[in-house]
């Protein structure tokens, strides 16, 4: 029996999918969970696209997404925005302090 990697971007075929996808890898404590989760929305919705828009190349672009990377905070904020959503900052619970 042959076997293939998942791809997860296959499966991303909603915004609302999207953003759930997002919402849940950025509360990983492992930073490499939500890069992860960035280039796999960035692939289904089209890395060339988000190259282009963002002013990245594509090489740099899988590589600012690449596990491990150090993410500049400026080139997530044009990927997310990219993809049309934004990040925020809510509270934790009512009882965590500020």
């Amino acid at each position: 029996m042959k076997t293939t990697k998942f791809d997860a971007s296959l499966f991303l075929d909603s915004e609302e999918l999207m953003i759930e996808y997002l919402a849940a890898a950025i509360e990983d404590e492992n930073p490499d969970v939500f890069l992860a989760a960035l280039g796999d929305v960035a692939k289904a919705r089209g890395v060339a696209d988000i190259a282009r828009a963002t002013g990245l190349g594509r090489e740099s672009l899988y590589k600012s997404l690449r596990p491990g990377s150090k993410l500049r905070f400026e080139t997530m904020q044009k990927i997310v925005g990219t993809l049309g959503l934004k990040l925020t900052i809510q509270r934790a619970s009512e009882t965590a302090p500020l």
